[in-house]
């Protein structure tokens, strides 16, 4: 068996309808894994599930809209998820929030309070929710899509830098309680990466510029090369993978 293998794999990933989450849940199916393609909008989730089915030539995505935002709408995602596949074998948690580009004075406590909790409190409460059944059968992996923002100071980026940083430590201490059980937790932090998501940095050109000059691969990232690493993490490849946060930035925070 391929050590890439993903048969008979259940993945369940948010903010998958686009971007990164997309590309992911694309690779995941191509080995053989079924997926759950999730975000705010049934419309773009069902879109995207069509072409991950089609380009497979097999039903292996299927749409569940959710908003992470609300932790009823992440009990419903779960729930639902287990009504369509049964188990979760993998959760990846990719859907984030950044609220507030400039000075961290001039953030209003409510913009900061939506970053914290749509890309820390929904991750815990989550991972929570798939832990147990991981437990029982004695494995799982989570996967948590951090950033270089967790590993570095920023003038422009104080609320998401910090979420970030916090969920590098959420997959420490998931690997430090349930290890034993078998279970997995691992961050992926990549640099700038050419999504919508990042669009504000990547489509201005001071900050393009410097990006480009302090990164030695002088380029910015894919999704398909975030997928990648999600794929070892997720497959028989990684599995002696715990408690890691694998940096993909072209070699920026190298120098």
């Amino acid at each position: 068996m391929s050590l890439f293998n993903l048969n008979n794999k259940n993945a369940l990933i948010t903010g998958s309808s686009k971007g990164i989450g997309k590309s992911i849940a694309l690779n995941y199916a191509k080995l053989g894994a079924k997926v759950i393609i999730s975000s705010r909008n049934l419309d773009a989730c069902e879109k995207t599930a069509n072409e991950i089915n089609k380009e497979v030539g097999k039903h292996l995505a299927f749409p569940i809209a959710a908003n992470i935002s609300h932790e009823d709408q992440l009990d419903y995602l779960v729930t639902k998820t287990r009504e369509s596949l049964g188990q979760i074998d993998i959760l990846i948690c990719n859907a984030a929030t950044n609220t507030h580009m400039g000075s961290m004075l001039d953030m209003p406590i409510e913009a900061f309070d939506k970053v914290m909790n749509n890309n820390i409190r929904s991750n815990q409460i989550l991972s929570n929710l798939v832990i147990p059944e991981m437990v029982e059968r004695n494995d799982g992996a989570i996967i948590i899509i951090s950033s270089i923002a967790a590993l570095r100071g920023t003038s422009i980026l104080g609320a998401y830098n910090i979420s970030k940083a916090a969920d590098v430590m959420i997959v420490k201490n998931i690997a430090a309680e349930f290890g034993k059980n078998n279970i997995r937790a691992n961050s992926i932090a990549p640099g700038l990466i050419k999504t919508d998501f990042a669009k504000d940095l990547w489509n201005n050109p001071d900050i393009l510029k410097t990006v480009l000059k302090t990164t030695p691969m002088r380029r910015i990232g894919s999704p398909e090369e975030i997928a990648g690493v999600a794929v070892l993490l997720g497959s028989k490849a990684g599995e002696y993978i715990n408690g890691q946060t694998i940096v993909v930035d072209g070699g920026t925070t190298a120098v």
